[in-house]
């Protein structure tokens, strides 16, 4: 683990935008003036994809994907200037919110101003032509490490944000870059500025064993905690995925949440979410909207940042497209208020201070923070059961922190909600984990 994250960087509320599909003019203006409703919302840090210009050779669609730069340098023109940027900063930055942008190191577009300036900084095929290791990746080219001169401009060109007023770095698949640049260039970005977030998009752990096989880079969860302060939760995502529809049990998934527990530092942060610009939306993966509003609460209360990609609040189930214009319909912000409330419960005290414990799969899902801050107790019905649970909580009628609803508890049984309940609660209680196989069998003595 980066020896200087902030154990707090768990209760951060990252709001990811893609800037061409998130306002009438997909420009910075139209995400300054929606920084006020973000803020309004509980978000702490407000990640853009992609801000650069965008490569027109072999580029996919009619505008290209963000994640094929032309010049890491320089900001995308459809979107404005970089006094339009500098001025979005500052008035997130009035607003109290943190601004991340994405660093794509792994390639570059195929006209990038790198590979006319440096072609040999890139992977090249037998014939001396830069290429690209990953081949569904046709709109890049694999820039090649370690190269010290492209270790310094990158490098340097991450100190340049960071004086210009970025305040975080998203890394685009960072498992596929040595570790050794990373934590390189965290240092050198603290020199200029402290204090700077580091995300790593880590990547499933079938594709880095993939990548080691064929003798590519493939950086695991546990060595990209050492130059990074929070990691993607793709290393279990696919399990995550097989629980949501149905085709893997809830206990499975949860089991990895323990064994992620055990096998990463212990201040080690995820990033929690249900849905991202490369993943489909969970009102559309969820069986129900029931189950898709108790994944997101549970997501949220988990522990681990959490993050909402824009047009969550509006219960979008199409993914725009990275390659075209492909505006979020916003209609009236239904879930707005939902995802409200949970940011704000994100900063509970017993979110940021206290011990997180899953204590049950089945029939929902049921998980406590306890500590000096509070208690809480969470249940989330993300498998739409019906009828009365077991919980192990004193007999009384609590406030749903989600809802504002009363829910009774009667000799140690409740209600199932619909989605989801969190209950706050005077006593600590003695919790145990739920059984894992995976971590708790013993052979008879």
């Amino acid at each position: 683990m980066a020896f200087d994250t902030p154990k707090n960087y768990r209760n951060l509320v990252i709001y990811e935008v893609y800037v061409r599909n998130h306002g009438p003019n997909g420009a910075f203006a139209d995400v300054e003036a929606d920084l006020p409703r973000l803020a309004g919302m509980g978000v702490d840090v407000v990640w853009f994809m992609p801000i650069h210009p965008i490569g027109q050779l072999n580029k996919k669609g009619s505008l290209g994907c963000p994640y094929s730069i032309l010049d890491y340098r320089a900001v995308n023109p459809e979107y404005g200037t970089k006094d339009d940027f500098a001025r979005l900063i500052a008035a997130a930055h009035r607003l109290g919110l943190k601004v991340m942008i994405d660093v794509v190191y792994n390639h570059t577009a195929h006209d990038s101003v790198l590979v006319r300036q440096h072609p040999d900084w890139y992977h090249q095929d037998a014939s001396g032509k830069p290429m690209t290791t990953v081949p569904d990746w046709s709109d890049v080219i694999d820039l090649k490490h370690p190269n010290e001169e492209l270790a310094l401009y990158l490098i340097t060109t991450l100190q340049m944000w960071a004086e210009f007023g970025v305040d975080g770095f998203r890394c685009d698949v960072a498992s596929l870059l040595p570790v050794d640049f990373w934590r390189r260039a965290r240092a050198a970005v603290a020199q200029v500025k402290p204090g700077v977030i580091w995300l790593a998009e880590s990547v499933h752990a079938a594709w880095v064993a993939h990548r080691r096989s064929v003798n590519l880079s493939g950086l695991s969860d546990g060595e990209l905690y050492q130059a990074f302060d929070l990691t993607y939760n793709y290393d279990i995502w696919p399990v995550w995925q097989a629980a949501v529809l149905g085709q893997a049990s809830v206990a499975r998934y949860l089991e990895m949440l323990r064994f992620q527990d055990a096998i990463y530092p212990d201040n080690f942060i995820k990033l929690r979410c249900v849905e991202n610009h490369d993943q489909m939306r969970i009102m559309r993966l969820a069986p129900s909207l029931d189950q898709a509003l108790a994944w997101t609460a549970f997501e949220a209360f988990n522990r681990g940042a959490f993050l909402i990609y824009a047009g969550q609040e509006a219960g979008a189930t199409h993914t725009p497209s990275l390659f075209d214009v492909d505006k979020v319909v916003w209609g009236d912000y239904a879930w707005q208020p939902f995802l409200t409330t949970l940011a704000r419960l994100k900063k509970h005290p017993a979110l940021t201070t206290g011990q997180f414990v899953l204590t049950a799969a089945e029939p929902l899902i049921q998980a406590a923070w306890q500590g000096e801050g509070g208690n809480l107790y969470g249940l989330f019905n993300v498998t739409a059961e019906a009828g009365l649970v077991q919980a192990p909580l004193p007999a009384g009628d609590y406030v749903d922190l989600l809802s504002g609803a009363t829910v009774s508890v009667r000799d140690g049984q409740m209600d199932m909600p619909a989605s989801a309940v969190v209950l706050a609660y005077a006593e600590a209680l003695s919790l145990q984990p739920f059984h894992s196989p995976l971590l708790d069998f013993h052979l008879p003595a």
